[in-house]
């Protein structure tokens, strides 16, 4: 490790980390309980034991629909509910350093019978999720996105977004701001009045936040890559190299972006309206990634490379907001994150985590794979929906 990787290992006081999990009708569990240490956390058991349904809890701490992307309705318990309560809620004690923070988050029913996200910071109501973002900066890595180089762009947008949202929180305000002026633009357009005054003022709002959106993606990449240069193959992962590909990222370097936007939005209300969708913006943006040792494209590589390259993206990112945050590494939330790597990777893996200090939740089916972190991270048994402290 370098002088600046020595240095986050001595501000391990500064740790970010989840301390108390308490689940209520969320998925399998009718009523759940996690305390930790702030060390990582290895939870093992069967399949369908409940371990991801932890870690989808956890990323509900965060801004955005968490690590499966589902629907709020989805996260509600199957079967009695738990306590007389029919939604779902989330509550977590979360440690920034020497401050605490008590945050919650539910599923709860709006005036008009329509279901809503509640948040809750320090037992007082909360604007949104885009607050958590100051609070909560947290990545991930899921079974799912071992495909993310080969399937659709949105993957690969969601997972730069949530890169994004360490380094620029308002990130996650600025993409709220965008979507609802969207949102509006396309119902004016297939409802009407298509009153050009009014899509005018729309347009500036999704131009000021579009410009926003992808300025903060392309200084997002730029930094990445360069920590990704100085890492080299640190850790046996290998060295990636990431690039924005779409028409508004392009835009980016007009002598007057915001007016190539505005015109770009105000050329296309016809075939957006045609086509039921907006069809320019940062919304549409894609994220390459390549080998840079094989020098090809992450989709060509083999399944084994692309889980490690993305491995080597996220732990870059976790290294740069530690030393952007005096030592306070994001929270890590590795699903089934051994499979696909050789014996020699997984160390490399939990080395660098604690060399970190970062408090990541892994996932896995046999503990014995987790060996190497015993007495070095807080091991839970986890069957039938129920976490059991494996004694050190």
């Amino acid at each position: 490790m370098d002088s600046r990787h020595a240095a986050a290992r001595a501000l391990g006081h500064a740790r970010l980390a989840v301390t108390r999990l308490l689940l209520t009708n969320f998925r399998s569990y009718a009523r759940g309980e996690i305390a930790v240490s702030g060390r990582p956390v290895v939870l093992a058991g069967p399949n369908g034991a409940g371990k991801t349904n932890v870690l989808d809890a956890l990323s509900l701490l965060s801004p955005g629909r968490g690590l499966r992307g589902a629907r709020l309705g989805e996260h509600t318990r199957h079967g009695p509910a738990a306590q007389g309560e029919a939604l779902w809620a989330v509550a977590a004690t979360v440690a920034q350093g020497e401050q605490a923070y008590e945050i919650g988050t539910g599923l709860t029913l709006g005036p008009n019978g329509g279901e809503r996200r509640q948040v809750r910071l320090n037992n007082a109501p909360a604007p949104g999720t885009a607050e958590l973002a100051e609070i909560v900066q947290m990545a991930w890595l899921t079974p799912a996105m071992d495909r993310l180089f080969i399937e659709g762009a949105g993957g690969r947008r969601r997972f730069l977004d949530r890169l994004v949202f360490g380094f620029e929180p308002g990130h996650a305000r600025v993409a709220t701001r965008y979507e609802t002026a969207m949102r509006e633009r396309a119902r004016l357009l297939k409802y009407g009045p298509r009153d050009p005054a009014w899509l005018d003022g729309l347009e500036t709002g999704m131009t000021e936040a579009g410009l926003a959106l992808a300025a903060s993606r392309a200084r997002t990449v730029e930094r990445l890559n360069r920590a990704l240069a100085e890492r080299g193959d640190a850790g046996a992962f290998p060295c990636a190299q990431l690039a924005l590909a779409g028409e508004a990222d392009a835009l980016l370097a007009e002598a007057d972006p915001a007016a190539a936007f505005r015109e770009r939005f105000a050329r296309a209300r016809v075939r957006d309206a045609e086509a039921g969708r907006t069809t320019f913006g940062p919304h549409t943006a894609d994220l390459n990634v390549r080998h840079t040792v094989r020098r090809a494209d992450a989709g060509g590589c083999s399944t084994g490379e692309q889980k490690a390259l993305l491995i080597s993206i996220v732990l870059a990112h976790a290294w740069e907001l530690s030393h952007m945050r005096e030592g306070r590494a994001p929270i890590l939330l590795l699903d089934e994150i051994a499979a696909h790597l050789d014996a020699a990777r997984r160390s490399a893996l939990f080395e660098e985590i604690l060399a970190l200090g970062a408090q990541a939740w892994m996932t896995g089916t046999d503990i014995e794979i987790f060996a190497p972190l015993k007495g070095r991270a807080d091991l839970f048994s986890v069957v039938d929906s129920r976490p059991a402290p494996i004694p050190e």
